[in-house]
């Protein structure tokens, strides 16, 4: 179970002296040189005259089709249905991939931590200040209509957004003061004096929409009409719930630009939607679609055993994931009065046994996961140093002493399954915290039992919780796990109507504003959010700010590792585990490049197809 932004489960937004600190270097006034990239620190890979990324083939050839499942997803997308084909709002629940009809200001080059390189925008000019931001666009862009695309979509787009979206884009963008246009093909974006060092590249990063489109239609409506875009590929057919096709648009102005050549070559992508794993899993094998990412060890060690496997015709792939592996695990609902106490929480942490899990169902194949920024140089190991212990002397006090010394890690047991050492220390967590065993059930000083509902939307799951289950029982909890269809455990997800459930979510290499959404005050209660366990302590809060406005990659590095201390401290949730890999298996119709880009798996945008040929072929509609 790993996965990529929130990814498939079984497989995602200070201190006042440092927040006034400048957020990017002095690149450029506002009349000094155009800058056809951005990132956090000021250091691009690419020069202004590059040809086409590393990471791709820029001769590959266009055609054929890739069919898959979802493996990740944004925003309202659901990897098991949809309902509405608008990604852009909180309402419905939209298909997976959809994100790929839109063109941005500037994209992301994924080799690198978070450069982005001119797309819709040519260059983009920094006021001494680094507050504003003037975008100088391409006067070729257009929608697939044909329609130019100019500075009003890109004024209406970043605003609309902003009051309208998603929760996870308008809280993070809360820090874009105003957005103007100069003529048809200028855009200025103005940023407060104390904004993140991340914000500009997801400002540059967010969907552009027709302004003109939206005048007779409701931005934040659901609705199944395809929405008029710009990007590499447009709506095709589709069945709500089943299938969607996104179709390569041939007219696609941005084509030949140097960081779209080599990518988007499949003249179909197509995701398909199952609510079963075993009956998505038969239908691979039937060659009803042509590529899967595998989040299950068990499957993996022990289901790829059919003939076209044997003979070559799907081929088993390891490829390399050097991403953050970030946070997967039981997310304690603290808005629930149970999961108030700190000490019930640690309980809840002793009481799951990775290694006998790891051994009996998962083949060896994981390791624990410790930290939020786990896989990653963000994550605190051993004594804070000097820079840590800085970030962290104002609060001592204010957060427990453990943040000063080792963090905090999830107990090892002997993988037997009858270590009896951590649930003995669960229990003595649960007395002090209050809770005693009466009449066969955990029960608080006015006699309520102590309940847990693991809320679950695949019951393929339920094999990892169930046994579990059965440790809570041991210390008197009446735990059980409740699956739901998809709709109503998106809606109640939305509306943090649940207990304990899993997510993953992977972190990116340079955290910005959007990280704020896992774990800030201010998201706690914004229905959507990320924020899962309703996480609100305004130390977290303070670190994330310093952590988001550093002004090198060094005081970044060391923000996060006091931030990951106060975090591992309060414990949130019950850590799960992680790998360093993508597991895919794939009808071997594919070719990639040699080199995979670094921060992404590369398939939808790098690869291509080997037999090319008609788009329908074996991605057909599944009957």
């Amino acid at each position: 179970m790993s996965g990529p932004s929130v990814t498939r489960r079984c497989v995602l937004k200070g201190t006042g002296a440092l927040a006034a600190l400048p957020v990017l270097p002095r690149m450029a006034d506002a009349a000094g040189e155009d800058r056809h990239g951005l990132s956090a620190f000021g250091d691009l890979k690419y020069p202004p005259d590059f040809a086409h990324f590393d990471y791709v083939n820029p001769d590959a050839p266009k055609g054929g089709v890739l069919s898959t499942v979802p493996s990740s997803w944004g925003w309202n997308q659901s990897p098991l249905t949809f309902n509405t084909l608008n990604t852009l709002v909180l309402k419905g629940d939209a298909p997976v991939g959809l994100d790929i009809i839109y063109d941005s200001l500037m994209t992301r080059a994924t080799d690198e931590p978070d450069a982005v390189y001119g797309l819709v925008a040519r260059s983009v000019r920094i006021s001494g200040d680094g507050n504003l931001y003037t975008f100088l666009l391409r006067p070729e862009a257009r929608f697939h209509d044909g329609s130019p695309l100019t500075a009003d979509d890109v004024v209406f787009s970043l605003l609309t957004l902003k009051e309208k979206g998603h929760p996870a884009v308008s809280q993070s963008i809360r820090d874009m003061v105003e957005v103007s246009r100069d003529g048809d093909r200028a855009v200025t974006v103005r940023l407060a004096d104390d904004h993140s060092r991340g914000l500009p590249m997801l400002v540059a990063s967010l969907p552009i929409v027709s302004r003109a489109w939206y005048e007779t239609r409701d931005f934040a409506a659901s609705t199944l009409e395809r929405p008029l875009a710009s990007g590499p590929y447009k709506v095709g057919a589709f069945e709500p719930g089943r299938f969607i096709e996104y179709k390569r648009a041939g007219n696609y102005w941005a084509r030949d630009l140097p960081v779209n050549r080599g990518r988007y070559n499949f003249d179909i992508y197509r995701v398909e939607f199952f609510r079963d794993r075993d009956v998505a899993f038969e239908a691979f094998k039937a060659k009803t679609y042509l590529l899967r990412e595998e989040f299950s060890s068990k499957s993996w060690a022990t289901q790829y055993d059919f003939p076209a496997i044997a003979d070559g015709r799907v081929v088993q792939d390891t490829i390399p994931d050097n991403r953050p592996s970030g946070a997967q695990g039981y997310f304690l609902n603290t808005r629930r009065p149970q999961f108030s106490d700190r000490r019930v929480r640690e309980a809840l942490i002793y009481a799951f046994d990775f290694e006998w899990a790891n051994e009996n169902l998962f083949y060896g194949l994981y390791k624990r996961t410790h930290s939020f920024f786990q896989n990653s140089d963000m994550m605190a190991q051993g004594e804070p140093g000097e820079a840590e212990l800085a970030l962290l002397e104002p609060y001592r006090g204010q957060v427990p002493d453990e943040v000063f010394g080792e963090p905090f890690s999830p107990p090892v047991t002997d993988g037997s399954g009858r270590d009896r050492g951590s649930l003995r220390h669960a229990k003595r967590l649960l007395q002090e915290a209050g809770w005693t065993v009466s009449d066969g059930a955990l029960r608080n000083a006015a006699g309520e039992p102590f309940t847990i509902e693991f809320l679950e939307d695949d019951p393929s799951f339920e094999r990892v919780t169930m046994p579990y289950v059965r440790r809570l029982e041991r210390l008197g909890i009446q735990a059980r796990i409740r699956t739901v269809d998809p709709a109503q455990f998106q809606s109640r997800l939305k509306d943090f109507d649940y207990d304990v459930v899993v997510r993953r979510y992977a972190m990116p290499q340079t955290p910005d504003e959007g990280i704020k959404r896992f774990w800030s005050s201010a998201d706690a209660d914004v229905p959507g959010s990320d924020n899962l366990s309703g996480i609100k302590d305004p130390v977290v809060d303070a670190l994330t700010e310093t952590m988001i406005r550093a002004k090198t990659r060094e005081e970044m590095v060391a923000a996060a590792r006091a931030l990951d201390r106060v975090l591992r401290a309060g414990r949130y949730w019950v850590p799960h585990w992680y790998k360093g890999t993508h597991t895919l298996a794939y009808w071997d119709a594919f070719e990639r490049p040699e080199t995979k880009p670094a921060y992404e798996r590369g398939i939808v945008t790098t690869w291509w197809s080997r037999t090319g040929g008609d788009a329908a072929g074996d991605g057909g509609a599944r009957g």
